[in-house]
């Protein structure tokens, strides 16, 4: 007969729950390095927004132009009642106008509420921290500034956008500056 550890078990329950802790803060720490991204394509190229940023996507939206406004700005859109300054990711990367429909991604960043307005609206991808790589070093100053990065896909690059650098009122100051 063993003799009695005067544990109960106890140690064996001890362990089995330090056992659980461990695999819930992997899940975590898993589940902490995934972000959800928006797609939204601008010509050939493939970038993401934070789903976090996101209060709604309107497709064909048909903004107002806005007379002696900064090149970047798309123009105005109606929008619950309220009127929004739309950005165009378009222009604020000096690429030619497109014709007809754009896709308009109504965000919310600490200035407040805007639209950007892109080509069109692809799905919501979830992509790990481990496949981040930083702007690199060669990129000009004014596109390392709205780009976060970007992150390896199976065929493509996603490059991400920073949505607090796109908001109209930041993009106004940098401008000036």
């Amino acid at each position: 007969m063993e003799p009695d550890s005067g544990d109960n078990g106890m140690s064996t329950v001890a362990g089995a729950l330090a056992s659980t802790a461990s695999i819930n803060r992997k899940e975590k720490a898993v589940a902490a390095s995934l972000v959800e991204m928006c797609t939204v394509h601008l010509g050939s190229t493939l970038f993401g927004v934070p789903i976090t940023h996101i209060l709604e996507i309107v497709g064909a939206a048909r903004p107002q132009p806005v007379p002696l406004a900064p090149v970047f700005v798309g123009g105005l859109v109606h929008y619950r009642g309220d009127v929004l300054t739309t950005v165009s990711l378009r222009q604020l990367l000096n690429m030619p106008p497109k014709e007809g429909r754009q896709d308009l991604l109504v965000l919310e960043s600490a200035g407040g509420i805007f639209g950007l307005l892109v080509d069109s609206v692809g799905e919501v991808l979830t992509v790990s921290s481990a496949d981040h790589e930083p702007n690199p070093s060669i990129l000009d100053e004014r596109r390392r500034v709205l780009f976060a990065g970007a992150y390896k896909l199976k065929d493509t690059l996603l490059v991400m956008l920073d949505p607090e650098q796109l908001e109209p009122m930041r993009l106004s100051a940098a401008r000036a500056a």
